[in-house]
C-alpha cells in the first residue's frame, strides 16, 4: 500500500511527470467531467462515494482517483489486486480507520485492477464499504458486470472512462512540449504533423502517447543544438508497436462482436475492416477461422450452405499454410458470408427445441419408432408399424409422425423466404400439406 505523500524517485518518465496536479489540467472524460456534468459537481462539492472505474489503459482512471482525494482531502491509499490478499484490505481499512480518528480525514482507497480480487476478496470490502470506512475506487479494463460482485456493485457507481480523441491527444503532446522541464532543456523540434502521428499511434491511451514522445526524444537526431522528430524517427519508434489489443479482455469481444455483426448485416467492407484490426493487433486468426465457421451456421444456415462449406475451407488453409495466404482465404470467407443470403432459422429452430426437452419431460419414444435389434424388442412390437418413406410415393410417408405423441404438433424449423430456405420453404408447405391431407382421410375413413 502507498501513500500519496511518499517519497517519490528521482527520475520520473514523463506520462508521471505530466500527471494534472487539478481537475482543469484533467485531458478527456468531458462526458463525466466537463463542467455541470454531476461527477464533476460531485467532487467539487466534495460528495465522495465509492465507485468503479472501467476503461481501457492509459486513460485517466489512477489520475482521477488522485485528483479526487486531492480536491475532496481524503488521504489517497491504494492497493493492487495483482499483490494484495485479504490480508493487505484489513491492514488499508484499519490505517484508514486510525486516521479518521487522529484527523477526522476520510480515505479513497483506490483498488487497481479490481477484476483481479476473488469473491472473498471483493466481499472482504463490503462491511467497510457500507459503513463508510473508506471510499471505495476501484479501477478495471474489464466489464464491471462480468468480473464484480453483484453485492459489491449495488455499493457503487460504475463510470466508464472513453479513449481520448486524436485531437486531445494532440493537445496533450503540445501540453508536455511546452510545460515539461526536461524536454524545454532538451529543445525538441517536432512538427504538428509528426505530433498528430504520435497521437494517431498511441491509440487513445494518453501514458502511451507520452511514453511514445519520450522514446522519440531519446532517439531523436541532433540538429543546430535541437533534439530533432522527423519521420523517420517516428517509423523507427513505431516499428515494434503493436496497437491495443486485449486478447481476453473487452477490446477482444467488442472487436469479435463487430465483425460477427457486420457479417450478420451484409457489409463485407466492414467485416473486413474488424478482421484487419484484428490481425493487425496480433489475433489469431484461427480464432477467426472458428468464428466464422460459427457465422455460417448462425447467420446464413441453409440459405446458402455454401458458406459453411468455404468457411470450412478457410480454416483448412490457416492450418495448413499460416500467414498471409490463411488470412486471405479467411478474408475471402468473411467477404462470402456478409453478401451471403442469410437465415437464422436453423439455429432459432433448435435453440426452441432445446429449451422444449428441458423443460418438458422425457417423453417415450413412439412404439413404431423404436429400434429393434431383438427378438425381446420384436416381440414387444417396437418398430412394427413403422413406414419405410422410401417404400411410400415420392418416398414420403404421408401423415406418419416422428414426435413423441404428446407433443405431435410441434414446429420448430420455419425457413426463411431466401435464399435456398426459399425452395426449402416451399417443399416443407406441401410436405406439411400433404400430412394434413392424410389426415383428414384418415378421419373421413374412420381409421
Amino acid at each position: 500500500m502507498s501513500d500519496l505523500f511518499q517519497t517519490t524517485p528521482r527520475h520520473q518518465p514523463l506520462a508521471a511527470r505530466m500527471r494534472p496536479a487539478s481537475l482543469a489540467q484533467y485531458m478527456g472524460q468531458t462526458h463525466l467531467l466537463g463542467p455541470g456534468k454531476p461527477l464533476r459537481e460531485a467532487v467539487e462539492r466534495g460528495q465522495l462515494h465509492s465507485m468503479v472505474l472501467w476503461g481501457p489503459p492509459g486513460v485517466g482512471k489512477t489520475t482521477f482517483a488522485r485528483l479526487l482525494a486531492s480536491e475532496c482531502d481524503a488521504r489517497f491509499a491504494t492497493l493492487s489486486a495483482v499483490l494484495a490478499g485479504v490480508k493487505e484490505i484489513r491492514q488499508a481499512v484499519a490505517e484508514a480507520e486510525q486516521v479518521r480518528a487522529q484527523s477526522g480525514r476520510g480515505t479513497i482507497l483506490f483498488v487497481d485492477e479490481v477484476h483481479r480480487f476473488n469473491k472473498s476478496q471483493q466481499d472482504a470490502f463490503l462491511p467497510y464499504v457500507e459503513e463508510g470506512t473508506v471510499t471505495f475506487v476501484g479501477a478495471t479494463t474489464e466489464n464491471p458486470a462480468f468480473e464484480l460482485n453483484n453485492a459489491l456493485l449495488s455499493r457503487c457507481r460504475v463510470y466508464r472512462l472513453r479513449n481520448l480523441a486524436e485531437d486531445e491527444l494532440l493537445e496533450l503532446l503540445q501540453r508536455a512540449l511546452r510545460q515539461d522541464d526536461e524536454l524545454r532543456q532538451r529543445e525538441v523540434a517536432v512538427s504538428e504533423a509528426v505530433l498528430s502521428n504520435i497521437a494517431r499511434a498511441a491509440d487513445g491511451d494518453a501514458r502511451g502517447a507520452l511514453n511514445l514522445l519520450e522514446v522519440a526524444c531519446d532517439l531523436s537526431r541532433e540538429e543546430s543544438g535541437r533534439q530533432v522528430i522527423d519521420e523517420a524517427v517516428l517509423a523507427e519508434v513505431l516499428s515494434a508497436d503493436v496497437r491495443r489489443f486485449d486478447k481476453g479482455g473487452d477490446y477482444f469481444y467488442d472487436q469479435i462482436s463487430a465483425m460477427h455483426k457486420a457479417v450478420r448485416g451484409s457489409d463485407p467492407d466492414a467485416a473486413l475492416y474488424w478482421f484487419a484490426r484484428m490481425i493487425d493487433g496480433g489475433c489469431d486468426p484461427l480464432y477467426i477461422a472458428r468464428r466464422a465457421v460459427r457465422m455460417a451456421s448462425e447467420d446464413i444456415g441453409n440459405a446458402d450452405p455454401r458458406a459453411l462449406q468455404l468457411a470450412l475451407q478457410a480454416w483448412d488453409v490457416q492450418e495448413r499454410l499460416g500467414s498471409p495466404e490463411g488470412e486471405l482465404a479467411i478474408a475471402q470467407a468473411l467477404a462470402y458470408l456478409a453478401v451471403a443470403a442469410k437465415s437464422n432459422a436453423v439455429y432459432s429452430a433448435y435453440k426452441r427445441a432445446l429449451a422444449d426437452v428441458r423443460r418438458d419431460p422425457s417423453y417415450e419414444v413412439p412404439i413404431h419408432l423404436r429400434n429393434a435389434p431383438t427378438k425381446l424388442a420384436k416381440s414387444m412390437a417396437h418398430g412394427a408399424e413403422y413406414r419405410y418413406a422410401h417404400d411410400e410415393p415420392d418416398a414420403f410417408a404421408a401423415g406418419e409422425n416422428y414426435f413423441p405423441e404428446e407433443i405431435a404438433e410441434r414446429r420448430y424449423y420455419q425457413p426463411v423466404p431466401r435464399g435456398l430456405e426459399l425452395k426449402i420453404g416451399e417443399k416443407l408447405d406441401n410436405l406439411r400439406q400433404r400430412n394434413r391431407d392424410s389426415e383428414r382421410q384418415r378421419y373421413k375413413s374412420g381409421t
